[in-house]
């Protein structure tokens, strides 16, 4: 059997490393895409590094664009790439560009797509990720939902049953296996002089956030002044960076806010789990920040993790105030959540992907054969 695996952002890259590291453990082919559209090496080349994923087939070197003309970029690259490849599988992952380019190029090839974190919806339209959700779910012809309410989205949809699986999610897999790395080979704490459990750790890169002047500005007054309590760190994103010094806030936050560059995922993992609190609308650093029981403020409308509110670990503000992020934020930092299961799964989730495709590709092998019988 072969795999195809489409990559192309960091939280991509650190959901396909567990899956590949079962392929490669099963003896099963894997070609190990990645379309470029995090093209820094500090975006990528060090996640790929210190995650242990064998280098890239194919980088298609995409870059940055408009959605449209990335998306576009993609698929003109990928298409002659899977014809002439011709897997058993395209597996894709998330939300981004990549995954909906990747599920695209495959369907018009008549090629199944599985999608690994399939089911989550933030019912915001707007969004783009929302977009790339939804369209990829429904070409996909495995659907591996994490979570419970993943897959009531699915179904409300009309997506058949046999389709989906719950699987749980491959990133707590991830955090228990990486976790104990970070804490040995990670220096990032003592490098930035920081105490356990008494700084904030802060991300923001989203565009409906860095494009948007009002919101931009409304998010680091109040991290700036939540300086005033506690040291706030920011691994800053090139496209935050470059939006505050579009709107003549980069030197301010500078000397209020510890600005870090982007960091690997073993010195991110070391941050988030010795923070007192994480202040982000990243979607992945919400579920790391509850695998490690640090609370979390989501700087967004909504948040497709709806069983972290739910349970009192995520707590969501639309930056539009500064007053209303400080209030949350000091809320969040007074209030301990309560102990809750984990809604995703037991840490087997790559496991159980990798059986449900050889499943899949025996139940289809067996087709053929008889069918040419």
């Amino acid at each position: 059997m072969k795999i195809a695996s489409i990559v192309g952002a960091r939280p991509q890259f650190i959901k396909a490393a567990v899956v590949s590291r079962v392929l490669r453990a099963r003896g099963i082919e894997e070609l190990f895409i990645h379309t470029g559209q995090h093209y820094d090496r500090d975006m990528s080349q060090v996640f790929f590094d210190e995650l242990d994923v064998p280098a890239p087939a194919c980088n298609l070197g995409i870059g940055s664009g408009l959605h449209g003309e990335q998306t576009g970029r993609m698929l003109q690259a990928l298409e002659p790439l899977l014809a002439h490849n011709r897997p058993d599988w395209v597996l894709v992952y998330g939300d981004t560009n990549s995954t909906l380019a990747g599920a695209l190029a495959a369907v018009k090839l008549h090629l199944p797509v599985a999608h690994v974190e399939a089911g989550l919806r933030s019912f915001d339209r707007r969004m783009p990720e929302e977009i790339n959700r939804v369209l990829t779910d429904q070409v996909s012809e495995i659907l591996f939902a994490p979570t419970d309410a993943a897959m009531d989205n699915l179904r409300r949809e009309g997506i058949a049953s046999r389709k989906i699986h719950r699987v749980g999610d491959v990133m707590y897999d991830a955090a228990r296996y990486y976790g104990g790395k970070a804490e040995h080979h990670s220096r990032v704490l003592r490098q930035l002089d920081l105490e356990s459990k008494r700084y904030l750790l802060a991300t923001v890169h989203r565009a409906e956030n860095t494009d948007h002047v009002g919101r931009l500005n409304a998010i680091f007054t109040a991290l700036i002044r939540l300086c005033q309590e506690m040291p706030v760190v920011v691994p800053l994103h090139p496209r935050t960076r470059k939006a505050l010094s579009q709107i003549g806030l980069l030197e301010d936050v500078a000397r209020s806010i510890c600005l870090i560059e982007p960091v690997g995922y073993l010195d991110m993992v070391m941050l988030e789990k010795n923070a007192r609190l994480i202040v982000t609308d990243s979607g992945g650093v919400q579920k790391e920040a509850f695998f490690y029981q640090v609370p979390c403020l989501t700087l967004r409308e909504q948040t497709e993790w709806v069983e972290l509110v739910a349970a009192g670990w995520n707590s969501v503000v639309y930056p539009q105030d500064p007053n209303r992020v400080v209030a949350a934020a000091r809320k969040a930092l007074q209030n301990l959540p309560p102990s809750c299961a984990n809604p995703y799964g037991d840490g087997d989730s790559a496991v159980q992907i990798v059986d449900i495709l050889l499943r899949a590709a025996g139940v289809s092998a067996a087709c053929e054969s008889l069918a040419a019988g």
